[in-house]
């Protein structure tokens, strides 16, 4: 290879990690939840299923569905996720536990 073509690769290459790097960083932001949410500190620190992980399967049951609220309480000594979930196509909301 000639010194032409190695300074091309790497000015190739770090133009591709700046890519990689600023856009490794912008999917770190956590995103704004834009629905309300009732999740007291103190059951949070309890719970052993993730906000996330809940509004994961809460969302598959209702296929393209969006959260408008969720809760987490405590119900006969079981800590629980309840999700008010829009359904598409319709005015009605469901909610998940």
């Amino acid at each position: 290879m000639t010194n032409r073509s190695i300074a091309s690769i790497g000015v190739g290459l770090v133009a591709v990690l700046s890519i990689v790097t600023a856009g490794g960083l912008t999917a770190q932001q956590p995103a704004a939840r834009a629905y309300k949410r009732d999740v007291p500190a103190e059951l949070l620190s309890q719970a052993k299923i993730s906000e996330d992980s809940a509004r994961i399967v809460a969302l598959a049951r209702v296929p393209g569905g969006t959260v408008k609220a969720l809760e987490l309480e405590r119900e006969h000594g079981l800590l629980i996720w309840s999700f008010d979930l829009t359904v598409p196509g319709s005015r009605e909301s469901k909610k998940w536990r």
